[in-house]
């Protein structure tokens, strides 16, 4: 009996891998056959006992993303790392074994889908960003990485109805926001498609059977309009002699949905949910087919693009161009020869990144895909969490593009709503960090101007400029975010170092210790003390709030916090030269100037936040007394603060005009200003935020606005 059941064991695991090696034999070597063979024996025994939530054996998953993979003629090391792809996760194997029985690039390549289960993380969202994180530099390394994991995740997808309905949710998002838009970079449509309708399928079921059943009815009412049509562009093409293959396509039924939820459309309303495919043997066929059909259809104006000029940046050419059928319904035609056709559905799979062309040189896909992926990788390297990571990610996934050209005719591609600064950081670093003004088109435009394909746009820089904390509201993409990320924080650890170091000096004069008593050996030993931080980041600590610089003056200088000085401290007042920066602010809940009595809060993170002494938040000051700081204004300071006064007048013709003028007489600035009408009519409350030097500036600005018969009431505004 025992032998009878191996048998038929045996025959199942034949039968279960048989088509696999049937596929694989038609592009493996008979030697590199044998060795998926045995891979296969390896996981099965790795497998052993475990089995799906579909009751099937657990091998039968790694032998069908083998499969998909392929399909896509990938060689053997995929083929066999996509066996193993699950075994270091779910069994006892390591690594290293895989390493010494298939090789080390088998072991990298199931290393990088494998997840990081065994590690703590703070939450599962920062979880899900670190497995991403991972197997997305393992893909820059090596894009068989996530092929792997898109075959994965599509076999996943296909046999998702086994789980439970909030895990299909969860599993279903995330694929449609990480896993669709990746295939599509990568230019695997036809997966891209299927996991978009798998996704949609069990985030909306309901709606997914409706318009299921809405395109089969319409597919058939409009069956014949459609062979006629085809018919039609096929004798059209005959009639110029183009050699073209024809065909229909039906759009898919996410894309349907998409259309209908952005552009809150009922699906009566979706015309085009129906295509045509024109295949041509040249370049030039797609221009004359594309003048041949406009001759016999109408084009829809602004419904043209021309991506064989300029190419998707996954590699994608074609020419669409939306025509009106002879009923007036518009339908899509896509133009393209036998080789943008086969990129079009494969993508980077048609031409793999470790695999030579006949010259030994990179395709243009090639080196498109290879920038993308080496972009990945200085994206990790800059600062940031996981979390952060995944965000630029998500925003460099972004399918739709706009292309804009540089002084010299370079184009650059950048997402839809890209910026003057996007582009600036995309020609170079230090060009986006030095953005001082913008030209669009030979015309001045504002830094977060949108671009639009085809804008020519040139950059003025300035060597002192840095980098806007503020440009972070409107850019889109994800290297400028980073970049400007990481120069604001460069730039405030500079400006708190400077703030900590007057801060300490201070600290050590309330401690009637000369500055100069602290020694290298003093730095030396407290930088021990603070886990190995040196000098300058114990310094910008200080400044930011997050040491106390009374406690590092005492740890520095070896006192007891018994100590006599200690009665003596925060006896002296830090000068403030009114340069407002990252690690030295001005409260905007009470918008102090010189002359107002002011006091500093040392907030964590932020520096030192300066407030006049009667701001409520001031007066909370005894409740941390070394949190805040005795501060005075610099007497020679000639900067300009932001001051907000309140003005009641009479309302009538040429108001506003009047104080203006005050103001300006004055030598102020008016920066913002709103008008509002008073419960009576004859009356209105004008807010102005002006820029003045000190209080005695500011008591002239109010006595001019004052002196004018229509102004009742003037109040400056601290709130």
């Amino acid at each position: 009996m025992k032998h009878d059941s191996h048998s038929v064991s045996k025959v199942i695991e034949v039968d279960l891998a048989s088509p696999l090696f049937a596929q694989a034999a038609n592009h493996l070597k008979s030697r590199e056959l044998d060795m998926l063979k045995e891979a296969y024996q390896f996981s099965r025994k790795a497998h052993d006992g475990q089995f799906r939530k579909t009751g099937e054996p657990y091998v039968s998953h790694p032998v069908a993303v083998s499969q998909i993979l392929t399909s896509w003629n990938l060689d053997a090391p995929a083929l066999i790392a996509a066996l193993l792809h699950d075994v270091v996760e779910d069994t006892q194997i390591t690594k290293n074994e895989i390493s010494q029985k298939y090789g080390k690039v088998v072991a990298d390549l199931v290393d990088g889908v494998s997840k990081l289960d065994k590690i703590s993380f703070e939450s599962q969202k920062h979880q899900q960003a670190e497995n991403f994180r991972k197997m997305l530099l393992a893909m820059a390394k090596d894009v068989r990485v996530m092929l792997i994991k898109l075959a994965d995740r599509l076999h996943n997808m296909r046999t998702l109805t086994a789980m439970q309905a909030q895990k299909r949710v969860r599993i279903a998002k995330e694929t449609l926001e990480i896993y669709a838009p990746i295939a599509n970079r990568l230019g695997l449509n036809d997966v891209y498609r299927e996991l978009q309708e798998l996704s949609l399928s069990h985030l909306y079921p309901n709606r997914y059977k409706v318009l299921s059943k809405a395109v089969k009815r319409a597919r058939g009412n409009r069956k014949e309009l459609i062979r006629k049509i085809l018919v039609s562009i096929e004798e059209c093409l005959v009639e110029h002699s183009l050699d073209a293959e024809v065909s229909g396509r039906e759009k898919a039924i996410h894309s349907i949905y998409r259309k209908m939820t952005t552009k809150t459309l009922s699906f009566a309303e979706v015309f085009d949910i129906y295509g045509f495919r024109v295949v041509v043997k040249d370049i030039a066929s797609c221009y004359l087919a594309l003048g041949v059909l406009h001759q016999r259809y109408k084009p829809v104006p602004g419904k043209f693009k021309d991506y064989i000029a300029i190419p998707k940046a996954n590699g994608y050419q074609s020419l669409h161009s939306t025509l009106l059928s002879p009923v007036g319904t518009p339908i899509e035609v896509q133009i393209r020869t036998k080789n943008m056709d086969q990129i079009a559905e494969s993508g980077v799979a048609s031409h793999w990144l470790y695999k030579e062309t006949d010259d030994g040189s990179l395709t243009e896909l090639q080196t498109r895909t290879h920038q993308w992926m080496q972009n990945l990788l200085q994206l990790q390297s800059e600062p940031g969490s996981a979390a952060e990571f995944l965000e630029h990610l998500k925003l460099d996934l972004f399918p739709d593009e706009v292309f804009v050209f540089t002084p010299k005719g370079k184009i650059i591609s950048l997402p839809r709503g890209a910026t003057t600064i996007d582009f600036a950081y995309a020609v170079h670093t230090d060009v986006g960090n030095s953005t001082i003004a913008a030209k669009v088109n030979h015309e001045p435009a504002a830094l977060n101007t949108e671009l639009r394909s085809g804008d020519r746009v040139e950059i003025m820089t300035s060597a002192h400029a840095t980098a806007n904390p503020n440009w972070l509201r409107f850019i889109v993409t994800s290297r400028a975010r980073s970049q400007i990320r990481h120069s604001v924080k460069t730039q405030q650890h500079e400006e708190s170092a400077v703030l900590g170091t007057r801060l300490l000096e201070q600290a050590v004069n309330d401690l009637k210790m000369e500055p100069n008593a602290i020694s290298r050996e003093h730095w030396d030993r407290l930088t021990k003390e603070y886990a190995g931080k040196t000098q300058n980041e114990i310094l910008s600590e200080i400044g930011l709030g997050k040491q106390v610089a009374i406690v590092v003056a005492r740890h520095l200088l070896a006192l007891d916090d018994n100590a006599e000085t200690q009665t003596n401290a925060q006896k002296t007042s830090l000068v403030i030269h009114g340069t407002e920066g990252m690690a030295l602010q001005f409260a905007k809940c009470c918008h102090p100037i010189p002359g107002d009595p002011i006091i500093g809060y040392l907030k964590k993170g932020h520096g030192l936040v300066i407030h006049t002494h009667d701001c409520p938040i001031s007066r909370r000051a005894h409740n941390d007394p070394h949190k805040w700081i005795d501060v005075e204004w610099d007497p020679d300071s000639s900067k300009s603060f932001l001051v907000k006064i309140c003005v009641l007048a009479r309302n009538g013709r040429g108001l506003l005009g009047k104080i203006a003028t005050k103001v300006s007489a004055a030598n102020a600035n008016i920066e913002t200003g709103n008008f509002e009408q008073n419960d009576s009519a004859n009356y209105a409350e004008i807010n102005l935020s002006i820029l003045v030097t000190n209080r005695i500036h500011l008591a002239r600005v109010i006595r001019n606005v004052r002196s004018l018969d229509e102004v009742t009431r003037i109040t400056r505004l601290k709130a």
